[in-house]
């Protein structure tokens, strides 16, 4: 099934709202375009919206950004729980970082990346369905359920037992966590599966992508901010470690913070309270921290980036996850999990992988982890035209020079094979796929939707 979000997209660029349609239908249930920013009192009248991705600027040679912003205060004032992401062009990040001031959770630059627009989406749901919680939680209903379907932890292998008997043992303490492992391998799913076993699990859970959050945004987003503590700041805002009060928080990416970040965030750690910007009243907090990052943090601390003191605090306990060419026939495992969850949810029938694809999938070493794992798999199930995937559906980096073989004179089926992989091959940036196969922006769009990437 895809992700039950309702999205609007609001932009005077028609190439930006065709890609917002042919990119997000994919993963989300409803997708909504409108080019003038005069519709959205209407739109919101008809329909409710939990993500609106919202341009910066509609009037020619105007880059001031007071469109977006004057939108986006509108927005937050009349359906506050609807996440906003900024849509800006390349070199407006002072106006993004205004704009997150002012309550948008994200922004993305043009031209999107084809797979970082769906994963920053997602996100934005996520944070969403987070505050939901949180207020439910606060509102004293304790015992609201928290989803598990993202939080297994598949696999048999030697490495992924070893770490579940970690999980096990330091799950029902509060001990700060720190876990490490390469991009992909799955640290927050380690991270929620410690929530979701501890004594913490029915409070709340929040989650914090450190390496998204600017020197200027930190303390607000983190501590929170009273009114009036900066331009725009037109009500009190609690911070993410007070909106975790009771429960736990997910520091992802730690290994990001500059020094005077980390300063900040260690004395929290440390006093156990929160001053939230523009007031001196302390709070206190009672939170668990999970901190997670794929850099080497000894190595940081060697090199004087990060604190030999807040890495103390952080890494009570140590969890290293192991890469997904660490866990042998895991990847098998995984993949039959990945193949019969989305096949339903792309209403497609696959009975499984044929002997070759299976020796491809345990061949290949998985720079990506199981998050490529994952987004290859469901590429094959969205591509394959048979009951079973078979390895020229796999379209791995190991398999181009098979595909190029292929014995086909189905012009469309080349043109499709072409384009995805020109878009694997350029990292889904549309402005180097339509170079590279020569064709218009617009052009590409329309063949993309066509063959139902």
């Amino acid at each position: 099934m895809k992700i039950p979000a309702t999205i609007l997209v609001v932009d005077d660029d028609e190439d930006v709202l065709i890609t917002a349609e042919v990119v997000l239908k994919q993963k989300f249930k409803s997708i909504h375009c409108i080019s003038n920013p005069d519709e959205i009192t209407s739109a919101f009248e008809r329909m409710a919206y939990e993500i609106v991705l919202l341009d910066m600027n509609y009037s020619p040679g105007d880059a001031s950004g007071k469109d977006g912003l004057k939108w986006l205060s509108w927005i937050k004032e009349n359906s506050p729980q609807t996440q906003v992401m900024m849509i800006t062009a390349y070199g407006e990040l002072e106006l993004a970082v205004e704009a997150m001031k002012r309550g948008a959770v994200d922004f993305v630059t043009k031209p999107w990346q084809y797979a970082e627009i769906q994963d920053k989406v997602q996100s934005a749901y996520e944070l969403g369905q987070t505050k939901e919680e949180v207020d439910i939680i606060k509102q004293g209903n304790r015992s609201t359920p928290h989803k598990d379907t993202s939080t297994q932890l598949i696999g048999d292998s030697p490495k992924m037992k070893a770490l579940d008997e970690v999980i096990e043992k330091v799950a029902p303490t509060d001990a700060n966590v720190l876990i490490l492992g390469e991009n992909g391998v799955g640290k927050e799913l380690v991270a929620r599966s410690i929530f979701e076993r501890s004594k913490r699990a029915q409070a709340p859970f929040v989650q914090v992508d450190m390496g998204a959050l600017t020197e200027s945004l930190f303390e607000s987003e983190l501590f929170g901010h009273v009114k009036g503590a900066f331009t725009d700041a037109k009500t009190d805002r609690e911070g993410r470690f007070e909106a975790a009060n009771g429960g736990t928080i997910f520091l992802d990416e730690i290994g990001n913070l500059s020094l005077p970040m980390q300063a900040k965030l260690l004395s929290v750690l440390q006093r156990r309270v929160v001053s939230r910007l523009g007031e001196h009243q302390e709070r206190s907090i009672d939170v668990r921290v999970i901190a997670a990052t794929n850099a080497n943090m000894e190595e940081m601390v060697a090199q004087g980036t990060f604190r030999e003191d807040l890495l103390y605090r952080l890494n009570t306990v140590e969890l290293p996850v192991p890469p997904l060419r660490e866990r042998g026939k895991d990847i098998l495992t995984l993949a039959d999990y990945f193949l019969v969850n989305l096949a339903k949810r792309y209403e497609k029938t696959k009975s499984g992988f044929t002997q070759l694809a299976k020796d491809q999938l345990l061949a290949y070493q998985w720079p990506g982890n199981v998050r490529e794992l994952a987004h290859t798999i469901e590429r094959a199930v969205i591509m394959s035209s048979s009951d079973e995937i078979d390895v020229i559906d796999l379209l791995m980096k190991s398999t181009t020079q098979h595909q190029s073989k292929a014995d086909t004179t189905n012009l469309e089926e080349l043109e499709r094979r072409t384009i995805e992989e020109v878009i694997r091959r350029c990292d889904g940036n549309m402005s180097k796929v339509a170079k590279e196969l020569g064709i218009g922006r617009t052009t590409l769009y329309r063949k993309i939707e066509k063959y139902g990437f």
